[in-house]
């Protein structure tokens, strides 16, 4: 999984797997789906990055794991 954040297109974009994408779905305005050519979810962008968190420092970001229910 890798996230990149590309500050010059205002855009975040979030690879789940190394496969092509074959289609792209626009699910929300500015929010779109990459899927492969096996309809699985391949990839994740969303647009207008400074518009949806104006405050975000994007030289710090958090990752969290929530453990699993036991």
């Amino acid at each position: 999984m890798k996230l990149k954040v590309d500050q010059q297109a205002d855009a975040l974009y979030l690879t789940l797997s190394d496969a092509p994408a074959s289609r792209t779905d626009e699910v929300s305005p500015g929010v779109l789906l990459d899927y492969d050519d096996q309809d699985r979810v391949v990839g994740i962008e969303m647009l207008y990055l400074s518009k949806r968190v104006p405050d975000v420092d994007l030289r710090r970001l958090l990752f969290e794991t929530v453990p699993q229910a036991g």
